[in-house]
């Protein structure tokens, strides 16, 4: 049985799971950069807003499809800590932000490079399956 998730996501459990650990344990870490940043704009946008008597409906917009794109992501690194635990290995903090070198989400030199890395858009969105 495959999970199923709330939100749309760019790949299933199944083929997260077929991903090797570096790609996977790459991603979860530029997703949770991804959610530091957004969880940021989310604490500046609340302050504008409550400063804001009347009401600014763009600020309020932008508020609420942020608080849809962290649920997805948060959802999407869910599902990718359940791949790697589909592959015998339980997810630890070893593999959050500050283990991962200078954060940057890129491959450590000889890490095995595959079709995923190498063909990545240039928004540099993630995974492409």
């Amino acid at each position: 049985m495959d999970y199923r998730p709330r939100h749309p996501q760019p790949f299933t459990l199944t083929e997260a799971t077929q991903l090797e650990v570096p790609i996977i344990t790459e991603e979860i870490a530029r997703l949770q950069n991804s959610l530091s940043h957004l969880q940021r704009t989310q604490d500046e946008l609340k302050e504008h807003i409550t400063a804001t008597e009347a009401g600014d409906t763009v600020l309020e917009e932008a508020y609420t499809d942020n608080s849809r794109v962290i649920a997805s992501q948060q959802e999407r690194i869910a599902i990718l800590k359940m791949a790697l635990s589909n592959k015998g290995i339980p997810y630890s903090s070893h593999y959050d932000i500050g283990s991962q070198s200078q954060g940057t989400g890129r491959s450590s030199p000889g890490a095995p490079t595959t079709h995923a890395m190498t063909e990545r858009s240039a928004d540099d969105r993630g995974i492409d399956l």
